[in-house]
């Protein structure tokens, strides 16, 4: 079996090229990382899941080694990009699991490839478009990159984190802050751009035929937890709550960890 990641991919779509990475054997299981993020994200599950998994981690338009096609990224672009690569690939069926605007990215795939996904794991993430309140400040955010880009993307960054995992994480904040901090000017107002209009998919993640889990950190004031719950009560998708915020795949590991190994099992 072929444990080892190859990086340095790439395929070319819409004249730009998008950045993706390999490992292992079996079937499918695609990563899609989070705004401000790297599919380098992934980096401390791999391992285990390429032992029965074939994992690909796409870099999404704008961010880590995928360039941008331009100054608005719908998470229907971010989709064909992302479809792009598996295409190449010549992957048909795949399980997957989206961090926050991965989540969006993949729902937006699921829309527009229905019988691509087997089972979707939204990873602090939802199906819910943004509120007004979000949408106004995702365009004040645009507005500010243009002139204060490293002190908003600090700031921005920052919030994704109760001020506990700040401190009880550092080492992987900073890292994870200063891959954010690599995130070009123009992903990064593209991707707000993109997020702000994106729709409602509930009727999408309701008819994926294979296993739906939300998981939600307990202290995610992004993610809106009681309304999910609400909204999925009597439905066979599953919510799963972990103890601390945003960034479980740092604030969680653990049970982030135990939780990919049931999912990935076939």
């Amino acid at each position: 079996m072929n444990k080892s990641i190859f990086a340095n991919m790439f395929v070319t779509h819409k004249n730009i090229r998008i950045h993706y990475s390999v490992t292992g054997n079996g079937p499918t299981l695609l990563l899609l990382h989070g705004f401000m993020e790297t599919s380098v994200m992934w980096n401390d599950y791999i391992e285990n899941l390429s032992q029965t998994r074939h994992v690909i981690c796409v870099d999404l338009l704008g961010h880590g080694k995928t360039e941008n096609i331009g100054y608005i990224h719908c998470m229907e672009d971010m989709a064909k990009a992302v479809y792009a690569v598996l295409d190449e690939l010549n992957v048909e069926k795949i399980d997957c699991i989206g961090h926050s605007m991965g989540g969006y990215v993949a729902l937006a795939l699921a829309e527009l490839h229905p019988e691509l996904i087997d089972d979707l794991c939204l990873l602090n993430s939802t199906y819910e478009a943004d509120d007004e309140e979000r949408k106004i400040l995702r365009t004040r955010a645009a507005q500010m990159a243009t002139t204060n880009f490293d002190t908003l993307v600090r700031m921005s960054f920052t919030n994704l984190f109760p001020e506990s995992s700040q401190i009880k994480f550092k080492n992987d904040f900073e890292k994870a802050l200063e891959i954010g901090l690599k995130t070009s000017k123009q992903g990064f107002i593209a991707g707000h751009k993109g997020m702000a209009i994106r729709p409602n998919r509930l009727d999408i993640l309701k008819k994926i035929k294979g296993e739906k889990v939300i998981i939600i950190g307990d202290k995610d004031w992004i993610v809106n937890k009681e309304k999910i719950i609400a909204d999925t009560k009597n439905t066979d998708i599953k919510i799963e709550v972990f103890s601390e915020g945003h960034m479980s795949y740092i604030e969680n590991k653990s049970e982030l960890s135990y939780f990919l190994k049931r999912f990935s099992e076939k």
